[in-house]
């Protein structure tokens, strides 16, 4: 059997009744994808003090391990839909596999930092491929409603899960070398590759020609929603950043409890998710990203009043606790506002600048970050801009909030 018809085969949308053992097949190639992206985020968290030691890394130039793959990713998100749109969903989805794996291979043998963030930099931009090309196939192999919107959930539920993997597979992987947390993606990428090529649909036809995204952001809801998704994931990632540092180099602890220590900040999100659409109905989509966006601010006003760790249980598991909710809380209803802030025509651009400003949070902050540690500060002097950022996100969200409260009253 060739690659192109199974391909044609699920291209047929799914039907009212039970899905077929190809629709399934597809879903799950495509779940298994994004568990890849979110672990290669958190598997190279915890190694980072070890890489540091290793290769004798300063702070701000460690940290670009996770914010270069977040800055290709920025970056393909709003130059590859052009890409896309000229090569089809398919063949870019599948282009991108090969070129992830060869990347991880070629970042697990180098010695030194200017390879090996070209590397996370060239991984970030194939993730970027592929995210946004996963959706659009399932938006194709899956017709609208509840089929859909299953698929969909599974497809998140399985990012989510993915960053908590990430994290325990770090702390076993490190128990070898730091080398182990670049390689493994490697065979799994192409082992994606050969299952994509016999299963994934073809494309229907030549897609229509991408709108311009970062006009979208000019002002009004969406850039709101951008601010307040960028402030909660550069806090996220900085904060994550700073304690594994932390917990590592002055408390002594190994990668694996590094990791363990770390699960509070991301297993509620993934034990959550499923439940997100019943929460913003109950609770409102303003009320839901306000609340977001003050809990890391809260977690952040904590570091700033204990910035020593001394305990895990009273120092770093309230802050992890308070981060994470910031996630729980509002994840979903920032993804919901985003997508509902702009007429349906610019909702796929408007999606791409949303996503984007999603990683150019880190790509800002943890930069930031490093660069303050590497020059000697420590303490409140690293944690009063990753806090003043979180200010930024709530002050972004509290005006939509007010107006939907006169809109009730009234």
């Amino acid at each position: 059997m060739t690659g192109e018809a199974p391909a044609q085969a699920v291209n047929s949308p799914v039907s009212a009744g039970t899905w077929d053992v190809r629709h399934r097949a597809v879903l799950l190639i495509l779940s298994a994808n994004m568990i890849l992206d979110a672990i290669e985020v958190s598997v190279v968290l915890v190694a980072l003090p070890d890489i540091r030691a290793r290769l004798g890394l300063s702070a701000w130039t460690v940290q670009w391990l996770m914010s270069g793959f977040a800055l290709g990713f920025a970056a393909a998100l709003l130059l590859g839909a052009r890409l896309v749109a000229r090569l089809g969903t398919r063949r870019v989805y599948l282009a991108a596999m090969p070129a992830f794996a060869a990347a991880s291979l070629v970042g697990g043998l180098a010695d030194g930092p200017a390879l090996l963030i070209a590397t996370r930099v060239v991984k970030g931009v194939c993730a970027a491929l592929t995210a946004p090309a996963g959706l659009s196939i399932i938006a194709t192999a899956f017709p609208d409603g509840p089929r859909q919107r299953r698929a969909v959930s599974v497809y998140s539920l399985c990012g989510a899960a993915g960053f908590t993997a990430g994290l325990l597979l770090s702390g076993a992987l490190l128990q070898g070398s730091w080398r182990w947390t670049l390689w493994f993606p490697a065979p799994l990428a192409l082992l994606l590759l050969v299952l994509g090529l016999r299963v994934l649909p073809a494309d229907r036809g030549p897609a229509a020609p991408a709108r311009p995204a970062l006009r979208l952001l000019r002002g009004g809801p969406l850039l709101r929603t951008a601010i307040g998704a960028a402030t909660l994931n550069g806090t996220y990632h900085s904060v994550l950043f700073l304690i594994t540092l932390q917990v590592q180099e002055r408390l002594g602890w190994t990668p694996w409890l590094n990791a363990l220590a770390l699960l509070p900040a991301c297993v509620p999100l993934a034990v959550t998710l499923p439940f997100a659409a019943r929460l913003t109905a109950r609770w409102g989509i303003e009320r839901l990203i306000a609340l977001g966006a003050a809990a890391p601010l809260a977690g952040c006003a904590l570091l700033l009043a204990r910035p020593r760790f001394t305990s895990y249980v009273t120092d770093v598991l309230p802050v992890l606790l308070l981060v994470g909710a910031g996630f729980v809380l509002s994840f979903a209803a920032l993804n919901m506002r985003a997508a509902s802030a702009v007429a349906a025509e610019d909702r796929p651009a408007a999606i791409r600048a949303y996503q984007a400003a999603v990683q150019f949070g880190a790509v800002v902050l943890l930069p930031l970050t490093g660069a303050l540690l590497t020059a000697g500060h420590d303490g409140r002097p690293v944690l009063a801009p990753i806090a003043a950022v979180a200010a930024v996100g709530l002050a972004a969200a509290l005006p939509p909030l007010f107006t939907a409260s006169r809109k009730v009253r009234t």
